[in-house]
């Protein structure tokens, strides 16, 4: 393995950098600064890590909730003006559901399923990847991601689209 260079560092910033602000925001009011950090960090190893993906998910996970264990030592009037920070989605015109409904739904769902479905939907991770990073078996992130899901749909009165079947059968 080699040190982290200018161009994983760019090509990781460009795949997954939203992302990443986007994960870190669940837990801390800045999670820009969270992302950076965790990029210097990967910068000063002497090896790039074997995943350097999920190395990246986790060092952002690990100082996003150090960031937000920070905000609530100094005190309840920060802790409150975190939760006005950046909207987290950005509505768009035609947009059948609006951003600001989108994120207060996500925002009422237990922490455990509000991170999976970040980490799937927007982060792009597998389901093996999650349990990795959350310290948590392959089921149990399916049945958070499930459930978080289901609990969207009801409380944004969205139903599921259905899948058309493919045909797999060979003639």
């Amino acid at each position: 393995m080699n040190a982290v260079g200018p161009e994983l560092l760019t090509r990781l910033l460009d795949e997954h950098g939203a992302a990443l602000v986007l994960y870190a925001q669940q837990w801390c009011d800045s999670p820009e600064d969270v992302v950076q950090e965790a990029l210097l960090q990967l910068v000063r190893q002497a090896e790039a890590p074997e995943n350097v993906v999920g190395w990246v998910y986790r060092v952002v996970r690990n100082g996003a909730i150090s960031a937000s264990r920070s905000a609530r030592r100094r005190g309840r009037r920060e802790a409150a003006a975190a939760h006005r920070g950046e909207p987290w989605f950005q509505a768009s015109p035609g947009q059948r559901l609006d951003a600001d409904t989108a994120a207060a739904a996500l925002r009422q769902l237990p922490v455990e399923e509000r991170e999976t479905i970040v980490a799937r939907i927007w982060g792009g991770l597998t389901l093996e990847q999650i349990a990795e990073l959350t310290g948590t078996s392959k089921s149990t992130v399916h049945r958070r991601y499930q459930s978080g899901l289901s609990a969207l749909r009801e409380r944004l009165g969205v139903v599921c689209p259905k899948r058309e079947k493919k045909n797999t059968l060979k003639t």
